[in-house]
């Protein structure tokens, strides 16, 4: 029964050009993160819409990254590195894998709906350029509702999408256990990142020190980095025609 699983994992060489986008994806998504992580830690996030205003005017490049602009792009390259799992993972538990994949691309759709960092530099624009104080009030009316509808946790919001995306991740991390194409440490990181990410939503009810923000986003982020470089080496590694879909654990 476990070779026909092999044999079943192994027989989709047709799309080796998917595993290797897929992987590079991954890669790339564990860069960003990381980018994420030290431009949050260097450029703090305005308090204020109108010191977001003076932020975009200042520095425009400063202010897209601020506003999760790095993650605009991370959420795309999620997108094609689900598709490969998916592909990869799918005759294992069929049912558990469209859940996900459909989770992840939901997910997608909510943030890259929500998340509009372009929109608040063109608040900003038309916010320098305003000459009466009613358009001022509602440019600043604007960029507040902006902001908010970002939904990011940072900034005590709800994000539906993370939340869909981390859920997705999970079930894909659990499938991979019962999978001959990647090792059991890829799919135990990437079940306890998932499974911090979501505590992180318990966090945000139960209090809302920073110092416990803290002690659950960073590892959080640094097991998500480990995930995605785990994954993306083995999905580029599937994707090489040499290999062939080899079923050796890496």
């Amino acid at each position: 029964m476990m070779n026909q699983v092999a044999n079943a994992e192994s027989a989709d060489s047709a799309y080796q050009n998917l595993y290797k986008i897929g992987g590079v994806a991954a890669l790339i998504a564990a860069v960003l993160i990381l980018g994420d992580v030290v431009v949050l830690a260097i450029y703090p996030q305005p308090r204020k819409i109108s010191d977001w205003f003076m932020l975009f005017q200042s520095n425009s490049s400063v202010g897209l990254l601020d506003l999760w602009g790095l993650e605009v792009s991370m959420y795309l390259m999620f997108m094609m590195m689900f598709l490969a799992l998916y592909w990869v993972l799918r005759k294992i538990n069929p049912s558990l894998m469209v859940i996900a994949l459909t989770f992840a691309l939901l997910g997608i759709g909510v943030f890259l709906a929500t998340n509009n960092p372009f929109s608040m530099l063109s608040l900003s624009n038309q916010y320098a350029t305003a000459t009466t104080d009613a358009e001022r009030s509602t440019l600043l009316a604007a960029g507040l509702a902006l902001v908010s509808n970002t939904n990011q946790r940072a900034v005590g919001g709800f994000n539906m999408g993370l939340l869909l995306v981390s859920a997705a991740g999970l079930m894909v991390a659990s499938v991979m256990l019962q999978s001959n194409s990647f090792s059991r440490t890829t799919a135990f990181v990437g079940i306890l990142a998932h499974g911090l990410s979501l505590a992180d939503y318990l966090r945000q009810a139960l209090t809302s020190s920073a110092i416990v923000a803290l002690l659950v986003i960073l590892p959080n982020a640094l097991f998500l980095v480990i995930w995605y470089v785990l994954v993306g080496r083995r999905l580029y590694q599937l994707g090489r025609p040499e290999r062939k879909m080899s079923l050796q654990q890496s």
